[in-house]
């Protein structure tokens, strides 16, 4: 009783009601820092005895598990089982005392069969049992390739393209993102080149909903550094201009410049679009937001450079083909993957990266269309579609995520 009091008051009262205590008890602060530190030490050698029965207990299960692995092996059984284990939760639930443990057992076994799932997975990879993936790795792309691109002669998507596949580059360029994405599906192109993220702008939202529904795949990838450039017909003074035309994406990037005038912002489906107008039109009172290439393609005037707010503003695009490969070097995967609306989902997914050491880069998601506040994640990874532990990952990815996809691997 002394030493609870003990505790006790360094817990909840003030010095002097402790000192008080210790003088009551006949103890000085030395003694009385010594039992409570005895104390203490007696609790964390009970803790520990029990962690190693925890870790002895965890061991033998896991063994266990290796045979249940061996047992799905030789039935072809899948691993992921989740009414056992929805059954299982509920049973260690029951057997707690308080809601608290019950909470706190449930978690305990949610990642206790997260990590006998992920002994089976690799169990079954070094058995042979996964399968290999439906991709095909080659050394390189199509040098003859016909690559599409949206926009007009000036766009960035063609800059983007020229830079990956050269200048003599085989090419057409079509009007829609939506566009492109037929163009390769039909067999009319090869590859396209697409925009999908900006480093002011953020992603281009329509590129991942056009990735889901379009069963094409992502090959490369090509980043180029943006250089927005107001432009207008030949003789055009700044104090003229009353309209600007551009991609919503550059008068985003340009909206510090914008907004420092009273113009009207009109948006295009590309810059070179803008461009090209402006440059029929003829009229002073407009003006394009788009590359000093565009410019002088469509014989237009700079009237300012830069003015979009980040000098280190860049997009990244990425080549598109209908084909399932893959460069033997790829260093990236893209996947998505949609995920049950409950507590925890999306924690147990991302597990799979941490498990088999694999970096993840960057997640997206967008909305599912249909189902009102349900999304569709999109992950980018460190990794090779060769690679052991990719194959881990993404087979356990599949087994418990709804409508896994592999989206490219660049």
């Amino acid at each position: 009783m002394r030493i609870r009091a003990i505790h006790y008051m360094i817990k909840n009262e003030s010095s002097r009601a402790f000192n008080a205590v210790i003088y009551n008890n006949g103890f000085s602060d030395s003694d009385a820092e010594k039992r409570i530190k005895m104390d203490l030490l007696k609790l964390r050698e009970q803790i520990d005895a029990i962690d190693e029965q925890i870790v002895d207990l965890y061991e033998k299960r896991m063994d266990i598990i290796r045979q249940v692995a061996e047992f799905k092996i030789e039935t072809g059984k899948k691993v992921f089982d989740k009414v056992r284990e929805d059954e299982k939760l509920r049973k260690v639930k029951s057997l707690t005392h308080n809601d608290f443990n019950s909470r706190g057992i449930e978690e305990l076994f949610e990642q206790i069969m997260s990590m006998s799932r992920k002994l089976q997975y690799r169990l079954l990879a070094e058995h042979g049992s996964m399968g290999n993936l439906p991709f095909i790795g080659v050394e390189r792309l199509n040098e003859k390739a016909r690559v599409v691109f949206q926009g007009a002669e000036g766009a960035y998507s063609q800059a983007a393209m020229v830079q990956y596949f050269g200048d003599k580059v085989n090419s057409f360029h079509v009007d829609t993102f939506r566009d492109a994405m037929i163009a390769i599906d039909e067999g009319s192109a090869d590859f396209a080149v697409l925009p999908i993220e900006n480093s002011t702008a953020g992603i281009v939202s329509e590129i991942y909903d056009l990735l889901v529904e379009f069963e094409n795949y992502i090959v490369g990838e090509q980043i180029i550094k943006i250089e927005h450039c107001l432009m207008a017909a030949p003789g055009t003074k700044i104090e003229d201009i009353r309209t600007v035309y551009s991609h919503p994406q550059s008068l985003m990037q340009s909206a510090r410049f914008l907004n420092s005038h009273s113009w009207q912002q009109i948006s295009m489906q590309n810059n070179a679009f803008a461009a090209r107008k402006v440059a029929e039109d003829k009229d002073r009172t407009q003006a394009a937001i788009a590359s000093e290439y565009a410019a002088g393609l469509y014989g237009l005037s700079v009237l300012q450079k830069g003015v979009n707010q980040s000098s280190t503003n860049s997009t990244r695009f990425i080549i598109v083909t209908n084909q399932k490969i893959f460069l033997k070097d790829a260093g990236k995967v893209s996947i998505c993957f949609e995920v049950p609306h409950e507590s925890g989902s999306l924690y147990h997914m991302l597990s799979h990266f941490i498990y088999n050491n694999l970096n993840m880069n960057r997640i997206e998601s967008r909305p599912i269309e249909g189902r009102n506040w349900e999304y569709r994640f999109f992950i980018d990874f460190d990794g090779n579609l060769s690679d052991s532990a990719v194959k881990n990952a993404l087979r356990g990815l599949r087994e418990e995520a709804r409508n896994m996809r592999i989206l490219g691997n660049y």
